[in-house]
């Protein structure tokens, strides 16, 4: 039998942000379930792992309940989380999104929605009927929110900031080699323009080869602008790479374009990748255009000079 190591049990207050930090923990990595009825909690416990599933990958589990949840009492509930961490010894968290009543009834006027426990009442009744509901739940939880002052974003980073864990939450780095004949990628967050380098395309020897193959990368190194540029473009993702990852970002990729994306923006990316790989990222390369066949009317030549 094996569980995840880690479990946070989220609740508190409707408005007071629990959809937006249960979402953030989704794209951080975390398994996430929403108003599970709590007789069904032990079984989703005990469910094995598919068959061939490394238990030491097992992904931390988020459970989102409030008032709304079948069967909720908060005093049970306490009583079940400390018998759960008894059975199964797991680090069991508990996390309470509170807010002032002010600012829930405003958050409930402006998005014009009926509170739960006050469908035909106004939302205040229903606001503090559920805080009377839920204080057991606060009073025991081991870290609580108070959402009042905090914008959306805020929450993210706040959920970010407490629960983020070493190579879970990190994003998908993807390095990108394309041609720009062949139309820009629309996913690129950050792009590099590679054709102001000598374009292997104009040699005849190295036209049927790609930017993976050392002849090809040692004619495009020979170019004055080769070094000094790709090293401070290599500096430049080792700073901003980790501000997107603060940011929250989730998917980020970087591309490199070339005319025909065969040679120079398949070896700039390749070299990147590998830059950044031994700098502790985990970048996945993909050359869109690398089986694509050379056109001579797409490449260019340097004007008044020799083969671009």
């Amino acid at each position: 039998m094996s569980q995840p190591k880690t479990i946070l049990l989220l609740s508190g207050l409707s408005g007071a942000g629990k959809t937006t930090a249960l979402k953030t923990l989704e794209d951080m990595g975390w398994e996430v379930v929403d108003n599970l009825p709590l007789l069904l909690l032990d079984r989703l416990l005990d469910t094995p792992l598919p068959a061939g599933h490394d238990a030491q990958d097992e992904r931390p589990l988020a459970l989102g309940i409030d008032a709304r949840t079948r069967g909720f009492d908060a005093e049970a509930i306490v009583q079940r989380i400390k018998a759960l961490r008894e059975r199964h010894g797991h680090d069991i968290e508990t996390l309470f999104l509170d807010c002032s009543g002010a600012e829930l009834e405003r958050r409930f006027a402006e998005t014009r929605r009926r509170h739960p426990l006050g469908l035909d009442r106004p939302a205040a009744d229903g606001i503090a009927r559920e805080r009377e509901l839920t204080e057991p739940l606060r009073r025991w939880a081991s870290q609580v929110i108070d959402t009042t002052g905090l914008t959306t974003n805020a929450l993210q980073q706040e959920i970010r900031n407490r629960f983020s864990r070493e190579g879970l939450s990190e994003p998908v780095l993807t390095i990108l080699s394309f041609g720009y004949s062949r139309g820009v990628p629309r996913n690129a967050d950050l792009m590099f323009d590679m054709r102001f380098l000598r374009n292997p395309h104009w040699d005849d020897r190295l036209r049927p080869l790609t930017g993976l193959d050392p002849a090809v990368a040692d004619y495009i190194r020979e170019d004055p602008a080769y070094e000094e540029t790709v090293s401070k473009i290599e500096d430049l993702l080792a700073t901003l790479l980790p501000r997107y990852a603060e940011g929250g970002k989730t998917y980020i990729t970087v591309a490199f374009g070339c005319t025909g994306g065969k040679h120079r923006s398949v070896h700039v990316a390749t070299r990147v990748a590998k830059y950044l790989q031994a700098a502790g990222f985990s970048p996945t390369v993909l050359h869109r255009n690398i089986e694509s066949a050379p056109q001579d009317s797409l490449e260019k030549r340097r004007p008044g000079g020799p083969k671009a």
